[in-house]
């Protein structure tokens, strides 16, 4: 099952748990369970039908460029993290 890892802002929501396992094959999936068994963390991790603004979520070890649609595996881990910007 994935093992998704939350910001330390969200963890009090999950009784302080800093990962859990959650079902689902995309991060959608994902999130909807997260907010079932603990509510409040998709509206701190999401914007309307998105990521909030200067969020980006990790998969398997890779930045998502698909956001809320990206695919998870079994054994992914899922990481939200502070978008990284420069120039």
């Amino acid at each position: 099952m994935p093992r998704v890892f939350l910001p330390p802002a969200l963890r009090s929501l999950a009784g302080g748990q800093e990962s859990l396992e959650m079902p689902g094959s995309t991060v959608r999936e994902i999130l909807a369970e997260l907010e079932r068994r603990h509510p409040g963390v998709q509206a701190g991790l999401c914007q309307g039908d998105g990521l909030r603004p200067g969020l980006a979520v990790c998969v398997g070890g890779a930045v998502s460029t698909l956001g809320l649609l990206q695919p998870v595996g079994p054994d992914d881990e899922v990481h939200f993290l502070p978008a990284i910007g420069g120039g």
